[in-house]
This record gives structure tokens, sequence and C-alpha cells, in this order.
């Protein structure tokens, strides 16, 4: 499997080159183009239940599509807002990922759900984040760029940022100064991540585009 993200930053897509033999799972709805070699099926992650969890908890589609061939072609992927895409190669790993987050990954990895905790319930984001983890390459975009961190302490996010983290790291909820400043900044609540491991942002936020595209309506 080559695969390439191309058009980064702003319109980021996902070119994937498959060999016979080879599969690729993808988000409903991601697929661009594909060539007439390719198989694609629409099936459920997991089986039922756990195609349950993704959609009510996870944020994610009740169905995946499955591609495959017999010979070889590609298949180009793109998510349904403008931003950077990248990709993450697990090793027996796992990656929690924000709901809309998940574009494609390789056969090996598996899609779940995972606890993510009150910050993340406060947040808008839910009890309960999309969890993948197994082995094979694992790709997923965001609103605008991505910024990656390796963190080994303390990090003060905005909720509406956070696109991904290793589940090595914990979130809490806070004010982000005292109460006066906190609702006059703008800023409200946020999120604390501590703990050791990676975590990726993103550098627009779409409550941010929400509140502008409605203060001009």
């Amino acid at each position: 499997m080559d695969a390439e993200i191309r058009n980064r930053p702003s319109f980021a897509n996902v070119r994937v080159h498959l060999r016979a033999g080879e599969g690729l799972i993808a988000e409903a709805g991601a697929m661009a183009s594909m060539s007439p070699t390719l198989q694609m099926r629409a099936r459920m992650a997991g089986g039922f239940l756990s195609a349950f969890a993704r959609r009510a908890f996870g944020g994610e589609s009740f169905f995946i599509n499955e591609f495959a061939t017999d010979t070889e072609g590609e298949v180009v992927l793109t998510q349904s807002y403008p931003g950077d895409i990248t990709s993450v190669t697990l090793q027996g790993t796992s990656l929690m990922l924000q709901p809309g987050a998940f574009l494609a990954c390789a056969p090996g990895v598996k899609l779940g759900v995972g606890w993510a905790g009150l910050a993340s319930f406060v947040g808008s984001e839910g009890l309960c984040r999309l969890k993948a983890s197994g082995t094979g390459q694992l790709w997923f975009g965001a609103y605008g760029g991505i910024i990656e961190r390796e963190l080994d302490g303390e990090l003060i996010v905005d909720s509406g940022h956070l696109v991904a983290y290793e589940p090595t790291l914990s979130l809490s909820i806070g004010l982000a100064g005292g109460i006066f400043s906190s609702i006059f900044s703008g800023e409200g609540l946020i999120t604390r991540v501590r703990g050791r491991g990676k975590i990726y942002l993103q550098s627009r936020a779409l409550e941010g585009l929400a509140g502008w595209v409605n203060s001009h309506l």
C-alpha cells in the first residue's frame, strides 16, 4: 500500500494505491474517486454493537467502507470540511480521536470507543471518543492545520482545538482564568491535558467558524 497526502494544509486529500490482495477501511462518504478495479462494500465495523457504539458515543458513521482489489488500483479520500490530514502508524498502540476526525485506516487497525471523561462531555465532544488501536496506518483530519506535540507535563487546550491524543494522557475541565476573566475573555471553560504522550491540535475551531457565520446572518 502506497499513500500520499496532497493539497496540504487547506484542502488535503489522501491518494492510496492498493496492490493485489491489499485492503483499506474508510469513513462512509470519504471516497472522492476510485479505480474501476477496486471493489467497495459497506459494513458495520466490529458488528452491530460496536458500530452502534461508534455512532452513539464516538460521533462516527454507523457503517464504514472497505476497499479491496484482485489486481491494483487507487482511491482518493477527502473530508467534508477544509483542513489538513495527517497519518500515524500504530504499532500495537492506540489513539483517541474527536468526533468526525477519522478518515481511514489499514485493516490491522481496530475501531472502537473509549471513555473520554467529563472534560470531553462539557466541551461538547461527548463522554466517549473513537478509539483506534492495533497495528497499521491511520489517517485523520482536522479543520485548519494540524499541530503535533509531545507532551510531558501539562497543557491547557481549548476543547474545540483538540483533535487526537494518546490514551496515556488524562483530561480534566477547568476555567481559563478567574471567573470574571473566564466569562468576559471569551475563553470560558478549557481542558487541562496531563501526562506523557502525543497530542494533536487543530489551528481552527468549528465553533468559531459557526459563531462568525451567525454574526453575519
